[in-house]
């Protein structure tokens, strides 16, 4: 992995990277098993909770159907170690600088067959900051094909407009299809073998269909922020928003920049998960069927 001047340049124009095959099977291992046995937990439980979010079609006495884990990072100590690791934020601070801030984690699963779809949205929608050095980190815990549901991203989208995320005036997490119809024809996959990591500007455009493979899709997501990228929906503790520091030092003067902003109010009438929230959207670009 060769980090130079062209490579951050093609970031900057692009909004995206993929690192093929950055973490070999023997580093992503005890990820892959713990979180197989994250979905097997949710086997006889009828409904979401703190941990798993569960598809439409998840009945208890069935195998079980999970469209992701919440939280990973903050809930379970191998994740939280993993997002640390000294590999992966070098990347990080090759793109956003040395002092960087935890932002969020997840784990998409796209379960092979019915994995659900995510509808196109832009994260910076969900969490707008002081400036926009703030990106995520997907790590392909099996391999990420142009069947299997990867994530789709529109090249350079993170230098126009932010959307509309709304629908009749309520947060909704996603933008109408119709909206982004043109945009959506130049998406590209982001693919890889299982260890790769994918890389999207938080302005990105991007969504995912469902997965119609036999292949599941896993995909371990961590989103990371600089930590002079203050959110602009505030904190609600500031030792607990401290400890989120991954590499470097904390700031407490927020680099202020002129950018566009939608906030995500009012608040979704889904709540629990980004599959929740979209919910509410009327007009769609991928099928859950």
């Amino acid at each position: 992995m060769q980090l130079d001047d062209a490579l951050r340049a093609r970031y900057v124009r692009d909004g995206y990277l993929v690192f093929p095959s950055l973490f070999s099977a023997t580093e992503i291992a005890p990820l892959c098993r713990e979180t197989e046995r994250l979905i097997e937990a949710a086997r006889g439980k009828s409904e979401s909770d703190d941990v798993h979010d569960l598809e439409d079609s998840h009945e208890p006495d069935g195998e079980p159907r999970v469209r992701r884990i919440k939280d990973p990072v903050q809930q379970f100590d191998l994740y939280r170690a993993f997002s640390r690791n000294d590999k992966l934020l070098s990347v990080v601070r090759f793109l956003i600088g040395d002092n960087v801030r935890f932002h969020n984690s997840k784990i998409n699963i796209k379960a092979a067959g019915f994995g659900a779809a995510v509808e196109w949205h832009q994260d910076w929608a969900f969490y707008p900051h002081t400036n926009d050095a703030v990106l995520a980190v997907g790590i392909a815990l099996q391999d990420l094909t142009e069947s299997n549901g990867p994530l789709l991203v529109v090249p350079g989208s993170h230098r126009d407009q932010v959307y509309d995320h709304h629908t009749d005036g309520v947060f909704t997490g996603a933008i109408k299809a119709s909206s982004v119809a043109r945009e959506s024809k130049r998406a590209v996959p982001l693919t890889g073998p299982a260890g790769s990591i994918t890389i999207h500007h938080a302005r990105t455009l991007h969504g995912s269909s469902l997965n119609r493979s036999g292949s599941p899709r896993p995909l371990l997501l961590i989103s990371y922020a600089a930590a002079d990228a203050w959110p602009l929906m505030g904190i609600t503790e500031y030792e607990s928003f401290n400890q989120k520091l991954v590499s470097g030092s904390e700031c407490l003067v927020p680099r202020m920049e002129s950018l566009p902003v939608r906030l995500p109010v009012p608040a979704a009438r889904f709540q629990g998960s980004i599959y929740e929230n979209q919910r509410g959207l009327k007009e769609r670009a991928f099928s859950n069927n």
